[in-house]
């Protein structure tokens, strides 16, 4: 059923006109009993605690729901120009706290849910993690929707509804194992199914050239295999404002449900091939594309995102505007975040020229007028390349399109440089060799007006660097946009006790504009003040002990320092020497050097992909000192080591608050900005850190005294890598030449023989590329500077309360307001009374 058609099915304008709904507790106590008793079943003999959970969910959702409405028909009415963000993530975690929020419902709801003898903490422990993402990219564009929201700017997020998400991590004998995370197995009681606006989606067949009915040659893509990409949409509720934006996740089904004709013939497996071969598409979030069959579905994964995505937007785009295009770059703009929705470009391409009739140069310039790119890395491997035999097998129109745009590219590339071929070669999106790929980073430069890093040294690194070619062709398209994380969750609704004793103490007006905590800054110096401080964090700490001692089987004593690296596991971001180092501190407590020690609880978390066979031996080494560190008698309560399994955003909401330092100590020039090191610094943790990503401008913002800094800059990483030689490094200092021989003497793998050669060899190999040995030593140092400055609860709840007031530039509403400013240039709008159906 098309669009049109649908609408003319649609009833009448009168039976939406409906009366706001309630707002206080007897109003939820009512519509509570109302979807727990007729619309889920249920009765008093039910035990489920997911039931009331789901009952609850759908009482603020309904308030949601007319909220959004308006959204939509305001956005339509108003044609405002609109943002149309594309991302293969979004880390969005639970739901009901963060709706009830924004919503300034969850008063009324704690009185309901007391009505009815519920606990609401119980109740949100129920909700399921939405697997959409598994690290920093995905709950950066969470934050993203909730300050877009927030500040009312019309963006719709689209991305893909994995049926599982990453993996469930589990930890058996000091090793992590992947488990399903079929995140969907209950249900999401947020989304909301729009069959209506379904698209269909090619792979393989060929492209032809053909005469139209005006006379002119064309091209198009025929004898296709298609699926369906069905849209489900989530509500994004801005922060006090009415204002519900959307995002919209892709799944993919079959054209048809099975073959019947098969099916009847008996061949029942053979029937239902094509259905079970397109759900595989959305089936699991970023399958391992270390073999043939992996590379193909990503390649899959993301040219569905972008071909969904787009034809959805032109959908609407001709609903309002008929076929006339002169206007659609002035509103509409495409923000690829990262890589990966890169397919975009060519895909609109084909779009405007093949679907739409537009020539080349017109949809040329729609094009470059309307993408706009987000670079998240400065890893070369992690940019995406594609072999160009899998386009030709499963993308041929596409490939014939970036033919063109690199043909169309290098003539403008020899005509700066005259005679350059290097220069051409190094440009070009099609790298040459053996197995010639498509270079989808240079893809989406060359299409894009706008291209940002996502921290200062980033982009200086970027343009200098990885970019440096495409930044003396375009200098002016360059720009940098420093990350930041929504206030709402990661301070407010994460530690109420901290949000708490901010709204009494300054205001709440911190929720909205994240500079006001400055005025912190004077209670810094206050006795009375400090206390209170100190005792929420205790508090905090508390419920994080109860974590680790629940998840971990390790008792923590909150008393302690706690220290936390938590983040995806990979070598550049260094858990390795955060080993170390928790070596070094069970060799001086072996050793008897503890004369005014400090009693501290390390927790480690994170995934590490499942063919990164590095970074699973990292987790296993760190959980084998744990185990040793652990149970020896002589250590005690001196030092407690904890490794906390499948690491999540609903996890992080009560690490984050009870961290008293954030380890941010990945090697100089290889993290883009993190986000992590900002949420700690929200919550009060003070921050260890090498000068990389956002570490450099969140030292400029609370001053090096409430910073711990260690470890060569970008600069002395790059000089010292030609003549580095960590076996040296290690000798001349006494403490590593310890550490290395425990580790080499095999005493934290005792039965298991030569488990950490790989390690050991890679630390002192001269070509190690994260040069763990060159900043062990400054790592000792800063730490027993942590160590000495701690135990001074006075002096280090001063440092805290100034991390959380000097916070403020780290909010994802100042990022947004910076790519709205100079990037999207759209228009704040407020949803008003809808007076036109929804397109």
């Amino acid at each position: 059923m098309n669009q049109r058609s649908f609408e003319k099915s649609c009833p009448p304008e009168n039976l939406t006109n409906l009366p706001p709904l309630g707002m206080d507790a007897d109003d939820f106590v009512d519509n509570f009993r109302r979807y727990y008793t007729y619309h889920l079943g249920r009765d008093k003999n039910c035990r489920l605690l997911h039931y009331a959970f789901r009952a609850l969910a759908l009482v603020q959702k309904d308030r949601i729901m007319e909220r959004w409405r308006k959204t939509r028909c305001t956005y339509k009415e108003q044609d405002c120009r609109r943002v149309h963000y594309l991302s293969m993530e979004y880390l969005m975690g639970r739901a009901l706290s963060n709706a009830m929020l924004n919503l300034g419902t969850e008063e009324e709801t704690i009185k309901a849910l007391h009505k009815l003898g519920m606990d609401l903490e119980e109740l949100e422990s129920a909700e399921q993690d939405a697997g959409l993402g598994n690290g920093g990219l995905g709950r950066l564009a969470a934050c993203f929707l909730d300050s877009c929201a927030t500040l009312q700017l019309p963006v719709i997020g689209y991305g893909i509804r994995y049926e599982y998400g990453m993996f469930r991590q589990a930890i058996k004998k000091g090793k992590q194992v992947e488990e399903p995370d079929h995140w969907l197995e209950t249900g999401n009681p947020w989304e909301l199914e729009r069959p209506e606006y379904k698209q269909r989606i090619q792979y393989g067949g060929r492209s032809e050239e053909y005469t139209d009915s005006n006379g002119q040659l064309r091209r198009r893509w025929v004898e296709s295999r298609d699926v369906l990409a069905v849209p489900f949409d989530i509500p994004i509720a801005g922060y006090g404002n009415d204002t519900v934006n959307s995002l919209r996740l892709w799944k993919a089904m079959a054209t048809q449900d099975f073959d019947l004709g098969e099916f009847n013939a008996g061949f029942y497996p053979e029937s239902v091939a094509a259905k079970t071969a397109a759900e595989h598409i959305t089936m699991v979030l970023y399958p391992n594309d270390a073999s043939e069959n992996g590379k193909e579905l990503r390649l899959k994964q993301q040219y569905f995102l972008a071909s969904a995505s787009l034809k959805d937007v032109l959908r609407r785009w001709v609903y309002i505007h008929g076929d006339e295009f002169s206007d659609f770059a002035a509103k509409n703009c495409f923000q690829l975040n990262d890589t990966h929705p890169s397919f975009a470009v060519p895909e609109l391409m084909r779009l405007l020229m093949d679907e739409h009739g537009l020539q080349w140069d017109e949809a040329w310039e729609i094009t470059t007028k309307s993408m706009a790119y987000t670079n998240h890395t400065l890893l070369p491997e992690a940019l995406e390349k594609w072999p160009l035999r899998l386009f030709q097998q499963w993308l041929p129109r596409l490939l014939e399109i970036i033919y063109e745009i690199n043909a169309n590219f290098l003539s403008e590339v020899a005509s700066k440089w005259p005679g350059e071929g290097d220069r051409q070669q190094r440009m070009s999106v099609i790298e040459e060799g053996g197995d010639p790929q498509v270079r989808m980073a240079y893809l989406a430069i060359i299409a894009s007006y706008s291209i940002n890093g996502v921290a200062a040294l980033h982009s200086k690194l970027l343009v200098n660097g990885l970019f440096r070619d495409f930044h003396e062709l375009w200098p002016e398209r360059f720009n940098n946009k420093t990350n930041g994380v929504t206030q709402r969750r990661w301070l407010a609704a994460c530690n109420p006790g901290l949000r708490q004793l901010l709204n009494t103490t300054i205001g709440q007006g911190w929720c909205t504009e994240l500079e006001q905590l400055k005025k912190l800054v004077p209670y810094a110096e206050d006795p009375a003040f400090r206390e209170k401080w100190r005792l929420v964090k205790h508090h905090n700490k508390e419920r994080l002990t109860e974590l680790v001692k629940a998840d971990c089987g390790v008792t923590f004593d909150p008393n302690a320092l706690f220290e936390v690296q938590v983040k995806r596991i990979h070598e550049y971001k260094r858990q390795l020497l955060s080993a170390l180092h928790v070596i070094h501190l069970y060799d001086r407590i072996k050793q008897g050097d503890t004369t005014d020690w400090q009693p501290r609880c390390i927790l480690f978390g994170g995934k590490a992909a499942p063919g990164y066979t590095m970074a699973k031996q990292i987790i296993k080494l760190i959980c084998n000192i744990a185990e040793v560190v652990n149970n020896d008698p002589q250590v005690g309560d001196k030092l407690k080591i904890a490794f906390l399994p499948n690491y999540r955003v609903s996890v992080m909401e009560v690490i984050c608050p009870g961290a008293d330092l954030s380890v941010q100590i990945s090697t100089a020039g290889k993290e883009a900005s993190g986000t992590g090191n900002m949420k700690f610094m929200m919550n009060g943790a003070l921050t260890i850190g090498t000068l990389d990503g956002a570490n450099i401008e969140i030292l400029e913002e609370v001053g090096a005294e409430n910073f711990f800094l260690f470890g060569l800059n970008a600069h002395e990483v790059s000089e010292l890598r030609s003549g580095y030689d960590p076996r040296s490094t290690v000798k001349q200092n006494p403490d590593l030449t310890r550490v290395m021989r425990l580790l080499q003497s095999g005493h934290f793998n005792q039965f298991e023989p030569g488990i950490f050669d790989t390690i050991i060899d890679s630390i002192l190999s001269p070509h190690d590329p994260w040069l763990v040995a060159a900043d062990f030593h400054t790592f000792v140092q800063a730490q027993k500077q942590v160590a000495e400055e701690f135990q001074d609860q006075q002096k280090w709840a001063k440092k805290s309360i100034l991390n959380v007031a000097y916070s403020g530039k780290f909010s994802s509403d100042r990022t947004i307001r910076q790519y709205n400013e100079e990037i999207w240039k759209t228009t704040p709008t407020t949803p008003m009374s809808p007076g036109a159906i929804d397109e």
